[in-house]
């Protein structure tokens, strides 16, 4: 996917974002963002963190550029949300690690990144996207439910210091 200019939504002019792939340093700003934003919003400690950077590891150690992709989204030359589709098997690939920086919510840039990775799923030829969340992250859940993703499973888990709900969504290509 070349580099792609997009126009934002509601937020006024000049609210656009560009979409591109992953480079060199992206993966650092990935980690902190999540551990950042997850400690300060749901007050989550340092294992969600952990998590996000052993995913990082992995898609870094075992990429496949023909199945597997990242996408950055940045704002004036600053990373503002991420998304990540990793192979799980030939049939099956799996949505991970979404955020948006709160300063840029709004602007559709969350959307636009699950509808990317439903499009690439597609282009590669998988049957199914997956994902696995948290029944607190609202937003993003919203998200995928817009996208049409089912709720197939739900688990109590206590994790990153708190008793969680866990999600598995999957959506049929």
């Amino acid at each position: 996917m070349p580099d792609e200019l997009v126009r934002g939504e509601p937020r006024g002019q000049g609210a656009s974002y560009r979409l591109r792939q992953h480079s060199s340093g992206d993966m650092d700003w990935v980690v902190q963002a999540h551990g950042a934003l997850y400690a300060r919003e749901y007050q989550w400690d340092e294992t969600f963190e952990e998590l996000v950077a052993e995913i990082v590891a992995g898609f870094i150690r075992n990429f496949d550029a023909d199945r597997e992709r990242c996408w950055i989204a940045e704002r004036d030359g600053v990373n503002v949300g991420s998304v990540f589709v990793i192979r799980e098997s030939d049939q099956v690939a799996k949505l991970r690690l979404l955020i948006v920086d709160p300063a840029t919510r709004g602007l559709g840039i969350g959307r636009r990144l699950v509808a990317e990775c439903i499009a690439f799923a597609r282009q590669k030829g998988y049957a199914k996207l997956v994902l696995w969340t948290n029944d607190c992250l609202h937003a993003a859940r919203h998200l995928y439910e817009q996208a049409g993703f089912v709720l197939v499973k739900e688990e109590v888990h206590h994790s990153f210091g708190h008793d969680l709900v866990g999600q598995n969504w999957e959506l049929t290509l």
